[in-house]
């Protein structure tokens, strides 16, 4: 899937893959965390083992109130633990497939919102 959003000055998404995402200046590959100013590719992350501890490195390199994961082709669950420990975090969070979390990561970034894609 190809994005026609560009902007250097933030790590908008132009295109994804399934094993791969290019950014306007970079690519990544899978799993991967992506916000306003910081990317990194990531060791095997599965959504069971997304938690604070995995998050905290994260997300202390960028200020994010939006993390939005990516599941793959088919959309998945985050139990409710997970969902309240990310939420005691200060930080709200929605699942979905890679694809929709792609779209709405660019669209949030574009309305100057501090949001975070982890795709998985």
């Amino acid at each position: 899937m190809e994005f026609n959003q560009q902007d250097n000055q933030q790590n908008s998404i132009i295109s994804v893959s399934d094993e791969t995402i290019s950014l306007s200046h970079t690519s990544l590959s899978t799993p991967c965390f992506v916000s306003t100013n910081y990317h990194t590719e990531m060791v095997e992350m599965t959504l069971k083992q997304l938690d604070k501890m995995t998050l905290f490195p994260l997300v202390s390199k960028d200020d994010i109130d939006i993390l939005i994961v990516g599941t793959g082709a088919a959309g998945q669950f985050l139990n409710p633990q997970q969902q309240v420990a990310i939420q005691q975090m200060g930080i709200g969070v929605e699942t979905m497939s890679t694809d929709s979390a792609c779209r709405s990561f660019n669209l949030l970034l574009s309305d100057v919102r501090r949001v975070g894609l982890l795709l998985l």
